[in-house]
């Protein structure tokens, strides 16, 4: 831990682990690249202004631009040193998303490669231990293997991890319900947004009664709850999200956006972000959510939201109603 921040950030309880971390924590994929051209210049300006406004909940990964937003992360904490909480994840061995259960885990998560990726990430970040170690997927079929357990103990034993968790299989909630229940982890990492509410039904209840964490992921849905997409939007050359909206998705997408614009929006909830983040940080399971920031002004509207105004009962209940299941991840990058 590198600790908290000073500035107007609000903290949530991580789970059982003693943590106080920002509810607005700061997801370090974008910073890797894979979303338009990348600026490094830029990423640092937006993650010191998160330090600034009291972020303390960073969460990166291995595979994230083939280590560069870990190493960025790691440079910009060392040259401000502020206290944070650091996250990371493992990728499975055989680099399959996402994980699928007639996969033994000795060909995705053997404990010599997790013990593996654990030293490279520590030298990457530049730190003597990792706040939170991720398995970066997940199936149930998992859950009774030793090889996970053997990587999470004899890190912890060692001193270079202080907490374990899993990161969930993209729209697959139940996918580690059986884990959760087991109480042998410290987090989970899933997606909940107010298209893909499906976690509250079953993993939000059991984490709350096992104390286990909640990390919810892709608040915005890759940008589309942003509200700032129209049908003329054109990703840049290397943005991966061109084909998460191909075809038809872009059209049906934005009509479902401007329903929500047009019914939610009123003086207090000025942006569908701001309405997209507030959904997420009103289930009472969450810890933190982890939108993607890659640039200040990003970063600034974000932490805003962090106010301790709620949306009303009435407002949540209205927003159930414009629940979506689909996985446009299928296809995306084909």
């Amino acid at each position: 831990m590198l600790g908290a921040g000073s500035g107007a950030e609000r903290s949530r309880d991580f789970g059982r682990t003693g943590w106080k971390v920002s509810e607005i924590g700061f997801g370090c994929w974008g910073l890797g690249g894979g979303w338009g051209p990348a600026d490094d210049g830029q990423a640092r300006s937006a993650l010191k202004r998160a330090l600034e406004l009291g972020v303390n909940f960073f969460d990166t990964a291995y595979v994230y631009g083939n280590g560069h937003s870990e190493q960025l992360l790691g440079q910009v904490l060392r040259e401000n040193q502020r206290p944070v909480f650091v996250a990371t994840k493992v990728p499975s061995k055989n680099m399959e998303w996402p994980a699928n259960p007639k996969t033994p885990i000795s060909k995705a998560f053997p404990t010599d490669w997790i013990l593996h990726c654990t030293e490279i990430s520590l030298k990457r970040l530049g730190l003597e231990a990792i706040d939170l170690l991720q398995l970066h997927v997940w199936t149930d079929a998992w859950v009774d293997a030793e090889e996970w357990r053997r990587a999470a103990q004899q890190l912890k034993r060692q001193g270079k991890i202080r907490a374990f968790g899993v990161s969930v299989n993209d729209h697959e909630p139940e996918s580690v319900l059986k884990l959760a229940a087991t109480g042998e982890i410290d987090s989970v990492q899933v997606i909940y947004n107010l298209f893909d509410q499906s976690p509250a039904q079953k993993l939000f209840p059991l984490c709350q009664e096992h104390g286990v964490a909640v990390i919810a992921r892709v608040p915005f849905d890759e940008g589309s709850l942003a509200g700032a997409f129209t049908l003329q939007t054109r990703f840049p050359r290397g943005d991966w999200r061109a084909g998460y909206f191909r075809g038809e998705r872009l059209k049906e997408t934005c009509e479902r956006v401007e329903k929500l614009k047009g019914e939610f929006l009123r003086p207090g909830i000025p942006d569908l972000s701001a309405l997209a983040l507030k959904f997420v940080l009103a289930h009472p399971a969450v810890s933190t959510v982890i939108p993607g920031m890659r640039k200040v002004p990003h970063v600034e509207a974000n932490c805003a939201v962090s106010d301790g105004k709620s949306l009303a009962a009435e407002e949540l209940n209205r927003l159930k109603e414009h629940a979506w299941p689909r996985n446009f991840y299928t296809g995306a990058w084909d």
